[in-house]
């Protein structure tokens, strides 16, 4: 399972990574930009909205043309959007392009382009962690490794790039594109993972997101991601406004923040949730309390050490319930199904980010408390699905069929 999963791992852990490069210079950056918050919002909602479009498409993708050309064609996209990204970024500080056709233009690549190509990493990696898995234990593990990849990029990604917005906020945006660039190049030249596919013949009934058996689990998913979503785009204005810091300072005060959340995500998706072997209802039910008590302290939060405590609070309780939620799914579904769950679990999370990134920051513009307490709701609506759903509990039942 693990060898299997290990090309599938650096390819999300480094292309995750290019991209968080770019969280602690987002919100000053659309500022040097004169873009408004609610504009930056915009600018993920739609990149949200690609990959959920994007994610069931590459679930079937691997039934059609296999793991290494998905993983291949996601690669060559995400680079494309990242390189022209910066590119429109350099054009629009010069002043030499008006601020709505830099809009445009970032809408387009960061937003479209980009988001379709990253949303085939984890739709990829979430079938091979499946399919290479049979017991509810290995299962969490496998789809935990995933999730702490994806967190590690939040360790290595906003460390770096905070660390490089001291000297630029430029460069950031230029190193992320040829970290994907190598990337590319070596999963051309080296990697020849095994299809996640399915064979040909063997796909099994379609699966449906309003299925009884997946609708209240992928609410339970939604609502936590929805609840990131609202405080994530956000957090360098909170940074910022609470603090009173520059575009520079708030940079590195994100980068401080976003480097704690990560290391107690990866600790805990890659090494607490295997070392535990708990079912993915008790990940759901102790991890959600936590996340509740992470809001609650950020609402409150008047200094970055409280900023980072609730973000560290945060990554804990995520790291139990996303792991739960992540492998829940894949319980219900036959092995021929795991690429068209793997998207639906990816677009589910994506969609989130439709609605969380625009709604927190036009939230924040009312009042900066709105949006975290927003978020709080989201994690209590989630908590209750996880103690009276009855698909919740059919997840624990179906595991030891």
């Amino acid at each position: 399972m693990r060898k299997a999963l290990i090309p599938l791992l650096i390819t999300v852990l480094v292309v995750y990574s290019a991209q968080q490069l770019l969280t602690p210079v987002l919100a000053p950056l659309s500022r040097e930009l004169a873009l408004t918050e609610t504009q930056l919002g915009l600018v993920i909602t739609v990149a949200a909205t690609a990959l959920t479009i994007a994610s069931p498409l590459w679930g079937h993708a691997l039934q059609k043309i296999g793991l290494r050309l998905v993983l291949l064609s996601g690669l060559g996209l995400a680079t494309a959007g990242l390189t022209g990204f910066a590119i429109v970024a350099a054009i629009g500080l010069d002043g030499t392009m008006p601020t709505p056709i830099v809009f445009a233009l970032l809408l387009a690549t960061r937003s479209i382009v980009f988001g379709a190509g990253i949303a085939a990493l984890p739709v990829a990696a979430l079938a091979v962690a499946s399919t290479s898995t049979t017991t509810e234990a290995e299962r969490t593990r496998a789809t935990g490794l995933v999730g702490a990849a994806q967190g590690l990029s939040l360790v290595l990604g906003p460390a770096g790039g905070g660390a490089l917005a001291v000297v630029s906020l430029m460069l950031p945006l230029y190193l992320a594109p040829v970290l994907c660039l190598l990337l590319t190049i070596w999963v051309l030249a080296t990697v020849r993972p095994p299809s996640a596919s399915a064979p040909a013949g063997q796909r099994g009934p379609r699966l449906r997101p309003w299925d009884a058996r997946l609708w209240p689990l992928l609410a339970i998913g939604f609502c936590l991601y929805l609840s990131l979503g609202l405080v994530q785009v956000i957090i360098g204005f909170l940074v910022a406004d609470r603090l009173h810091l520059g575009p520079q300072e708030t940079a590195g005060a994100v980068g401080i923040s976003l480097f704690a959340a990560g290391l107690i995500l990866v600790a805990v998706q890659g090494g607490v949730v295997p070392a535990l072997s708990w079912p993915v209802l008790r990940l759901l039910r102790m991890g959600i309390p936590i996340a509740i008590a992470s809001f609650a302290l950020l609402a409150v939060a008047d200094s970055l050490w409280l900023i980072a405590t609730s973000f560290g609070l945060l990554a804990l309780g995520l790291g139990l319930a996303i792991s739960g939620f992540t492998a829940a799914p894949t319980l219900v579904a036959e092995p021929a199904q795991q690429g068209s769950i793997s998207g639906l679990v990816n677009a589910t999370i994506g969609a989130t980010f439709i609605v969380g990134p625009v709604l927190g920051t036009a939230l924040y513009e009312i009042s900066p408390v709105i949006p975290i307490l927003a978020a709080l709701g989201a994690v209590v609506t989630a908590l209750v699905l996880a103690w009276v759903s009855p698909a919740a509990r059919h997840t624990r039942v179906a595991a030891t069929l």
